[in-house]
């Protein structure tokens, strides 16, 4: 049973701007709580370190697409199965929304207990607020 997460938000910053930060995947770390450490192994893969309450875990992903500013997609290929998609929209000028889309297998009882109390949703919720802040500051400066 694999279960998936959506959740979007609007960024008063330009898509060059959101797509600037999101797309250096060792920026990663100052805006998502629970990876503790993102390291580029080639142009494609990168290893992750999460610390997840009750259990870290180690995983190698894989991109599997990436189009500038508008999409970037990922997969794992070692360690705890999980794959995403962040996708950017133009909304005006100044503005844009970004789009985080999850699916994972939920392993164990502490990320089956995520899953059903919606912490994760809680979790990316709280992720891309932070991702909101840091663009927004970004695109102010």
């Amino acid at each position: 049973m694999s279960a998936s997460l959506v959740e979007t938000v609007d960024i008063q910053a330009p898509v060059s701007v959101t797509w600037a930060l999101w797309s250096d995947v060792t920026r990663w770390p100052s805006f998502l709580s629970h990876v503790r450490l993102v390291e580029p192994l080639d142009e494609r893969r990168f290893a992750w370190q999460l610390s997840l309450p009750g259990a870290d875990k180690n995983f190698v992903a894989e991109l599997a697409e990436v189009i500038p500013e508008e999409r970037i997609a990922w997969h794992t290929v070692e360690g705890v199965h999980h794959a995403g998609v962040v996708t950017f929209h133009h909304l005006s000028d100044t503005s844009s929304r970004v789009t985080l889309q999850i699916e994972y297998d939920p392993k164990g009882f502490v990320e089956r207990l995520g899953a059903l109390t919606n912490l994760d949703s809680a979790l990316a919720n709280y992720d891309l607020g932070e991702f909101q802040k840091l663009a927004e500051t970004a695109a102010s400066a």
